[in-house]
């Protein structure tokens, strides 16, 4: 039949495409190495960039086989421009392969005299399962107490100032302050994490000193 042709016509083009991929070293570059300089590294990235613009039509050539193979008819309307938004696709999911933690946070470090844990929770997260890469989801939450560094985000400064304000004010025997907050500036760009929140906390007399009353204020200030 003509669709018979029109399959094993693209049949032996999908696996020439995939076969000159194959001996041009396939996936087997696309890993960037960490250790290298943040120059050496930002050249990596744009070059994979390049990279991932000439290995679109052996990925889009792939999924037109899966298609095939699949019994689907290639050439009709809805399916036209699946194989390349497909391959666009997983290229998107699987960018994490060639990006590094210096990628991530961007230079965003700072200097900071703040040395009580920082919690970010409820981070979205989405990945690929490398059995059958298919989606699985959660949520993420990291904690880290300081060493004279932050990530970019003033509430660590925040946090204090207001618990040392309190303090001069009213001279108490101790002030514990909690602030929970979303971000924007992770919500709505960068790294996009809308649940994301970041919680930061100061301890100063007793609360600092006394695990119990510590862990009584931080016991209620948990409830909602």
């Amino acid at each position: 039949s003509e669709y018979q042709k029109r399959s094993d016509m693209n049949t032996h083009r999908v696996n020439d495409i995939v076969e000159e991929f194959h001996s041009n070293n396939g996936f087997s570059d696309l890993i960037i190495d960490t250790k290298k300089s943040t120059v050496h590294r930002k050249h990596e990235t744009s070059r994979k960039e390049d990279e991932d613009q000439s290995r679109l039509p052996a990925l889009e050539a792939a999924y037109t086989n899966i298609l095939l193979h699949l019994g689907e008819d290639t050439h009709r309307e809805g399916l036209l421009r699946t194989p390349l938004r497909a391959a666009k696709a997983i290229q998107f999911l699987t960018k994490g392969y060639h990006e590094t933690i210096d990628d991530i946070l961007n230079n965003a470090i700072f200097d900071e005299d703040h040395d009580e844990m920082v919690i970010v929770k409820d981070i979205d997260m989405f990945s690929l399962c490398e059995h059958h890469l298919v989606p699985f989801f959660g949520k993420v939450h990291i904690g880290y107490i300081p060493n004279k560094k932050v990530v970019g985000l003033i509430q660590e400064r925040l946090t204090k100032q207001i618990a040392v304000g309190i303090y001069e004010a009213l001279q108490p025997k101790g002030v514990a302050v909690v602030i929970e907050a979303a971000h924007m500036c992770m919500v709505m760009r960068g790294v996009q994490k809308m649940n994301s929140r970041t919680v930061t906390s100061t301890m100063l007399g007793v609360y600092l000193e006394d695990p119990k009353s510590r862990e009584e204020f931080l016991t209620l200030s948990q409830r909602t």
